[in-house]
């Protein structure tokens, strides 16, 4: 058992080849990585709760137009931004999220304010809109999301859709941001944010939001945050696969993550990954696709980011 605390972040499955990243690319990936965890670390080594410390790295990873959420949403085929996330609480299973929403500048705190301000778990539109100005958020402008890497993708999305030439890459089908704890009182906690796919219908919701598929935590199993193909992520309830592994199937953390990711997920022709933490503080990050931006820290015990 890991006695004090576990910190794992992503910045999403789907990363850009390899074969086609510059080396400033990289650096500023792993810089902005670093950022986040140092946000996170922050809370958990003044004895913060998991729940805050996972609130505080996903403000961050919305933070970095560098990937998919908040200040980084990529576009609807309509060329609007619509964003969903979700945080929930292993102490007691209480959750918040919200789905298709502009204005926050953090996503993540409109969720965390469902959770805290209604007796609600999952809010849309104007409804969780009204929510985040009564608990006093930040909004901004369409400016302050506007990103032309991701403005120059959905033109360039649409323009292979009309030629017939649309391929397959996981960069442009998925992004998310997310994060799991373990704090020093043993308790879990999970968020996840994402601007969802690049080119997107109008009103099409993911994973991410929806708890058990993209956000799940339970202090008595584990915490996870998924990034991947949201379809096939809430067809195969993936967060909540993973602890049922664990709870009734006596699977430990690493074993039920891979099993999850890389058989069930590939057998379904989906791709992506995960970052998982477990009440002991192990943590898991399986992906089955060329990389996953991602970052961890277990106090006493090193910290460390990777993309490939």
């Amino acid at each position: 058992m890991i006695r004090g605390f576990s910190l794992a972040i992503h910045g999403g499955a789907g990363v850009m080849p390899q074969s086609r990243t510059t080396p400033e690319r990289e650096a500023a990936c792993h810089a902005a990585l670093a950022r986040v965890l140092d946000a996170g670390e922050a809370v958990l080594a003044r004895d913060g709760d998991a729940l805050d410390a996972v609130t505080a790295a996903v403000c961050g990873l919305e933070d970095e137009p560098l990937f998919n959420a908040g200040r980084g949403a990529v576009f609807t085929r309509e060329g609007q931004h619509e964003m969903d996330a979700a945080l929930m609480d292993g102490r007691d299973r209480r959750a918040g999220a919200v789905a298709g929403i502009f204005g926050p500048k953090n996503p993540v705190l409109a969720a965390r304010a469902v959770m805290e301000c209604t007796d609600h778990v999952l809010m849309i539109g104007e409804g969780a809109l009204a929510v985040s100005r009564a608990a006093g958020l930040e909004f901004r402008t369409a400016e302050y999301f506007f990103t032309q890497e991701r403005w120059d993708t959905l033109q360039e999305t649409l323009k292979m859709e009309e030629a017939g030439t649309l391929d397959d890459d996981p960069a442009r089908r998925h992004g998310t941001v997310g994060a799991v704890a373990r704090d020093r009182h043993g308790n879990l906690a999970a968020a996840t944010s994402t601007g969802g796919m690049t080119a997107k219908l109008p009103g099409r919701v993911g994973d991410s939001p929806v708890i058990g598929a993209g956000t799940f935590a339970d202090n008595a199993t584990c915490a996870v945050s998924a990034t991947g193909d949201g379809e096939v992520f809430l067809r195969l309830s993936v967060a909540h696969e993973i602890d049922a592994r664990m709870r009734l199937g006596g699977m430990d953390l690493t074993r039920a993550a891979e099993a999850v990711i890389l058989a069930d997920l590939t057998a379904w022709n989906g791709s992506g990954g995960l970052v998982a933490i477990d009440r002991d503080g192990t943590i898991a990050a399986p992906f089955n696709c060329e990389g996953m931006y991602r970052g961890w820290s277990v106090e006493g015990g090193g910290r460390g980011t990777a993309i490939y």
